[in-house]
């Protein structure tokens, strides 16, 4: 691999570049990034300890990390100057330490957009599950426990005119939305910026400035903002204990967007009703105390699991390493950051 131009936004290289893979990516993916890089995929599929991963670094021209693999600003100093290009392998970047690439003049791209109908669909589906109590029902009968059906067990709770309470309205939580009016659910979101009226009104969605005022009306709270130092916690133990008692709390975006502790003093004591989980503060570990209790819906973060969306985000992966090495910025690539 040569390098014929450096700069802070790409590089223009001739021959094959060394593409560096953490885990196993969708066949199709895995195929065309033989064919176009010099590649080494991950077949086995577990996940780099950080050793490996500082190693891979060293040897990259382009690493394609996932979520799961934390790149902090000690690892970046240790890659050496062959890396170029981090083409993340998902929307999320906050296991990436941006400021330090920055100072090194590496490249991080992502893969937006690719996952949100798929999250919103599994939001979609835990919004109707949790109060109906499937969970509940399911093991009930997987256990053999089912005696036959009765007018009086197992009710739940119907969301049609409901109040769901977003908080995030970035393309997953629009798209919740968009779903939830469908249901006949009344919307109300809270974000940084308030949306444009013309979309207020497409999506049927009213705008609460008041986090806690939201937290306070929402019969069903969703979470779709994004993991770091402002959310971390965003619902602890107070504003948990905040929200309207009976009411229902979705998490399809990032585990430690809750204090967990208290998560579940709040669903043991009935003042939440139930939780659907997809994500956890210390994935792949969940607190056994949430797997037991019998309102919640745990799921094995499955929000982006679908085979059209995995390929879709190896493409993008493509993409963007293609537009670097031609020395062109890339279309996906992180600003944040950067100058």
């Amino acid at each position: 691999m040569t390098v014929v131009t450096d700069t802070p936004l790409a590089r223009r290289v001739h021959g094959k570049p060394r593409v560096v893979v953490t885990r196993h990516l969708m066949p199709s993916v895995e195929a065309r990034l033989a064919e176009l890089f010099d590649v080494v995929l991950n077949a086995g599929d577990l996940p780099l300890t950080r050793a490996e991963l500082i190693a891979a670094m060293r040897g990259a021209d382009v690493l394609v990390p996932t979520v799961t693999d934390r790149i902090d600003a000690e690892m970046i100093a240790e890659a050496g100057d062959r890396l170029g290009l981090i083409a993340n392998f998902g929307a999320g970047i906050e296991h990436i330490d941006l400021a330090a690439a920055r100072a090194r003049k590496i490249i991080v791209t992502n893969t937006p957009g690719v996952f949100t109908d798929d999250t919103a669909d599994l939001t979609m589906m835990l919004i109707l599950s949790v109060p109906r109590r499937l969970g509940e029902g399911s093991r009930l009968v997987r256990d053999g426990q089912w005696t036959g059906w009765a007018p009086s067990t197992l009710l739940g709770r119907c969301i049609g005119g409901k109040r769901l309470g977003i908080v995030g309205m970035g393309r997953i939580g629009q798209a919740v939305a968009h779903r939830a009016r469908a249901f006949g659910m009344e919307v109300v979101y809270h974000n940084r910026h308030r949306l444009p009226a013309s979309i207020e009104t497409m999506l049927g969605a009213r705008y609460e400035a008041d986090l806690d005022r939201l937290l306070a009306e929402a019969d069903v709270l969703t979470l779709h903002c994004p993991a770091g130092p402002g959310t971390h916690h965003l619902l602890n133990a107070a504003r948990l204990s905040a929200m309207k008692p009976g009411a229902y709390l979705i998490n399809t975006a990032r585990g430690d967007l809750i204090d967990e502790e208290a998560l579940v003093e709040a669903l043991r004591s009935g003042h939440l009703g139930g939780a659907g989980l997809d994500v956890y503060a210390r994935e792949p570990k969940v607190d056994p105390r949430l797997i037991a209790l019998p309102n919640v819906i745990t799921l094995p973060h499955l929000g982006s699991a679908t085979v059209e969306g995995r390929e879709h985000a190896g493409e993008k992966v493509i993409a963007n390493i293609r537009f670097w090495m031609d020395g062109h910025r890339p279309p996906d690539q992180v600003l944040e950051g950067w100058a």
